[in-house]
């Protein structure tokens, strides 16, 4: 499901016009992005919690050709569900 396809099914449950929707959606979005970038935990109740974790560097091995090689720190997004989603989808 693309955004056009979830702002459609949105305006349909919402009766609200589909470009409302995308504006709303947006504005999600961006308010997300913007609580994930300060480091806090985005909760969504009966769906799960987003974080930021932040992973070490780290030596690797190219299998190849045995060179070992620094991978740098990075930041990367985490998805733990709730209670309810692990009980929906057992």
């Amino acid at each position: 499901m693309n955004n056009k396809d979830f702002a459609a099914a949105l305006s349909t449950r919402l009766e609200l016009e589909p470009t409302e929707v995308r504006r709303l959606t947006d504005l999600v979005g961006t308010v997300f992005a913007e609580t994930l970038e300060s480091g806090d935990v985005m909760t969504i109740p009966n769906f799960g919690n987003f974080e930021v974790k932040k992973k070490l560097e780290r030596v690797v091995m190219n299998p190849s050709t045995r060179q070992r090689m620094m991978v740098p720190p990075k930041l990367v997004l985490n998805f733990k569900p709730g209670q309810a989603m692990k009980e929906r989808y057992k």
